[in-house]
């Protein structure tokens, strides 16, 4: 995927240029219907569709102390855009100057940078620039003088719920892993840099591994099974969320997976954990050998699973 860091970059691009605009964290099925509409408006006049996105999510900047945790860190969100076929993708940072640009003054700018600015495709309830004062109508009416068409997709609806981030948030801290899927439009994962830990679970013959995963969303505490990819290539697992009371006091919540017929080396690899089914909440054990049988029976619970859903790695 070709990364731009600037407005100004967009000039590189020698083709008629379509913008799909928003935040996109989670890149769910309102997220996809927009970046679609992108792809196919770009299909039919042979130009080229470009993801236009934020870094850091505007919340954090916008409201910091209720910044919400994150469903698609930057790199990750990048990965599933490209999935689509979208393979440009325009960063724009946000800090308070940025906000505080007004929305017009923002799309004027895209054009000034874009000479072959073709069209700016967003959802219908997208609001940009300085108090969030621009919205599809706006934009519409900017497209009309400066010679770009807008699309403004209508909000996608899934059991007569408009999908939505908080939405899918909400889903996971019910641990409603289904829901969180059908508004995703696939399985809820996380994508982080597997780190070295204390090693305990290897000495109790279940080795794990430790995944540092920034500020991104977890569902509810628990032991999970789960699909991970690895260097392209899918495992079977199982997967423990939260404080490990039974070998830990720091309280930190901590992800650490176990991939079943795998054997090497995967410290510093990206690995993507694909959340599949919920197996039981997080529990504490009084002995060390409690918790080794109990990894045992959530193994075999995590087998049987996926033997009844018939679910391939």
């Amino acid at each position: 995927m070709k990364i731009l860091r600037s407005i100004d970059a967009l000039e590189e691009i020698d083709a008629p240029v379509v913008l799909a605009a928003g935040v996109f964290d989670g890149v769910h099925l309102g997220h996809q219907a927009v970046l679609q509409a992108a792809i196919d408006s770009a299909a039919r006049i042979e130009g080229v569709p470009v993801a236009l996105t934020f870094d850091p999510h505007p919340a954090t900047v916008l409201r910091r102390d209720r910044a919400p945790r994150l469903l698609t860190p930057l790199d990750f969100k990048l990965q599933l855009i490209k999935r689509l076929g979208i393979e440009h993708a325009l960063i724009i940072g946000f800090d308070a100057a940025f906000a505080a640009i007004e929305a017009e003054d923002f799309i004027l700018s895209l054009c000034r940078s874009t000479p072959q600015l073709a069209g700016v495709c967003v959802g219908e309830g997208w609001m940009f620039g300085h108090g969030r004062r621009g919205d599809a109508r706006i934009l519409r009416t900017l497209g009309m003088q400066n010679g770009f068409f807008t699309s403004a997709t209508a909000q996608v609806q899934r059991d007569g719920e408009v999908v939505s981030s908080t939405l899918i948030r909400q889903a996971l801290a019910a641990c409603d892993l289904a829901k969180a899927a059908r508004l995703l439009g696939r399985d809820f994962a996380i994508r982080g840099l597997v780190v070295r830990g204390a090693g305990l679970g290897r000495k109790l013959g279940f080795p794990t591994a430790n995944i540092s995963t920034d500020f991104q969303q977890y569902p509810a505490d628990g032991v999970y099974a789960i699909r991970a990819l690895v260097n392209e290539k899918t495992f079977q697992g199982v997967a423990n969320i939260g404080l490990r009371p039974t070998v830990a006091t720091n309280g930190d919540r901590v992800l650490e997976v176990h991939l079943f017929d795998f054997s090497g080396d995967l410290y510093d690899a990206v690995i993507e954990v694909s959340f599949l089914h919920f197996l039981r909440a997080e529990i504490k054990f009084e002995t060390r050998d409690a918790l080794t049988s109990q990894i045992r029976n959530d193994v075999s619970s995590a087998e049987a699973w996926f033997k009844k859903a018939r679910i391939a790695a």
